[in-house]
């Protein structure tokens, strides 16, 4: 007479369906999480409060010269640097600590002493009235930020 002995372990087919649940799982959790996006939003508020600081800047310079804003800011758009719209001298440090750097640059933010060559990523434009706007055009998930005062 033969003794039927009872098996332990798994099956292969109970082992695929098992892997098989856990990568449908993994793949909806990488989904939901999405890491790229969540450091393009922490980036793009990064550039939100930037562009915020560096127009309070401004308009703290014009309300204390009388509604004059920086002759740097002209109508035609460019970018705060050394060679676009030079406002670190005239903002830094008395309106603004450091002019920020936007964070795909990797650079540290800009403060007193004004180095001779730098950059922010920010730029910078008036209107014909005065209406200052400052906008972050490397912005990742919202393109561009822009703020108008």
């Amino acid at each position: 007479m033969r003794k039927l002995t009872a098996q332990k372990g798994f099956t292969l087919i109970e082992l695929l369906v098992v892997i098989g649940i856990l990568a449908i799982l993994l793949s909806i959790v990488l989904i939901a999480i999405n890491p790229g996006r969540q450091f393009g939003q922490a980036n793009d508020t990064k550039r939100r409060s930037a562009v915020t600081q560096i127009l309070n800047a401004v308009g703290a310079y014009a309300a204390e010269n009388k509604g004059n804003l920086p002759t740097q800011i002209t109508t035609t758009a460019a970018e705060i640097s050394n060679t676009g719209a030079d406002l670190c001298t005239v903002l830094v440090p008395d309106y603004i600590p450091a002019l920020p750097t936007d964070p795909v640059l990797n650079a540290a933010d800009v403060a007193a002493p004004c180095p001779t060559t730098y950059a922010t990523g920010y730029n910078i434009v008036k209107d014909a009235s005065n209406r200052v706007t400052v906008s972050a055009p490397s912005a990742e998930i919202n393109t561009p930020i822009e703020i108008t005062r």
